[in-house]
């Protein structure tokens, strides 16, 4: 009789500690569908990769610019006054989806300038200090091209 009392309290105790469990529907809170989408929709992009450009200098022939999107947002940044300087400067740090759709914040690990970017079919657009895109004549030199990286190098010719 003993045996069968402890047999019916442990059944009892994991009947309701499943109850417990399993017996609650969980809660979730209500998102805007459309927020959500426009939110999440880098997602959708492919957008890690190398992307090379020459943008606008306003006191040199250019800005030599190479900028990779990692996977798990962070960047590396390399550009070069072209005409007034050979030197290369190096910028690496994490980027953050914006609040506009397909924008990113480029924060550097040192405490430089954040930029902005605009994601596009295999293009980076820079956009001003303010996350616009920049208007007038020079307009489409503030556009990176992605580096096709899956292709194979060119071929070498003999020496």
């Amino acid at each position: 009789m003993h045996t069968t009392r402890q047999a019916f309290k442990q059944i009892l105790s994991l009947s309701l500690f499943l109850a417990a469990i399993f017996g609650h529907a969980p809660v979730f809170a209500e998102t805007d569908k459309a927020e959500t989408d426009a939110h999440h929709n880098h997602k959708s992009l492919d957008w890690p990769g190398i992307y090379n450009g020459l943008l606008p200098c306003e006191d040199c022939y250019g800005i030599k610019t190479s900028l990779a999107l990692n996977k798990n947002n962070t960047y590396v940044l390399i550009y070069q006054y072209t005409g007034k300087s050979p030197r290369d400067h190096v910028e690496k740090g994490k980027f953050t989806w914006g609040e506009k759709n397909n924008t990113i914040i480029l924060t550097p690990r040192k405490g430089e300038t954040s930029r902005q970017y605009l994601i596009g079919d295999n293009t980076l657009t820079e956009l001003d200090k303010n996350g616009n895109l920049v208007t007038g004549e020079q307009a489409r030199r503030y556009v990176l091209r992605r580096q096709d990286v899956t292709s194979e190098p060119p071929a070498h010719s003999g020496h």
